[in-house]
């Protein structure tokens, strides 16, 4: 019998929300590196799932993202189906609005499906 009670985890997900919190050094330039090696989501043509590491950096002005909201939130697109472009860009989007930082790098690294890789990103300087 399958059991498709929504477990503790998935409750957790599905009322992320991006914590956002006070740089306690907005005098200082420094950078914050998060890598995320366990993204997915799925593929909006075939359903299939995508598996990416979502890298960001940035230097903070203000505000810093705590970081299981983060965890959270990336884990949001696990049953979503968005390409690469659109979840590359979607989480750029969103921490832009709410961490207007000094700079900002989001890279989407996609394994490889059908023998194509895609390397998605998305920077705040040009």
């Amino acid at each position: 019998m399958l059991d498709f009670t929504m477990k503790y985890g998935e409750k957790a997900i599905s009322k992320t929300r991006l914590e956002i919190w006070e740089n306690p050094y907005p005098e200082r330039d420094y950078e914050i590196h998060i890598t995320f090696p366990e993204f997915t989501c799925l593929c909006p043509r075939s359903g299939y799932p995508d598996f990416a590491s979502i890298i960001i950096r940035y230097v903070p002005a203000g505000k810093i993202v705590e970081l299981k909201s983060l965890k959270l939130y990336l884990n949001s697109f696990r049953n979503a189906s968005i390409s690469h472009e659109a979840a590359t860009n979607t989480i750029y989007g969103e921490l832009i609005k709410k961490l207007k930082p000094r700079f900002l790098e989001v890279v989407g690294d996609f394994n490889p499906r059908g023998n194509v890789k895609t390397l998605i990103k998305v920077c705040s300087e040009k």
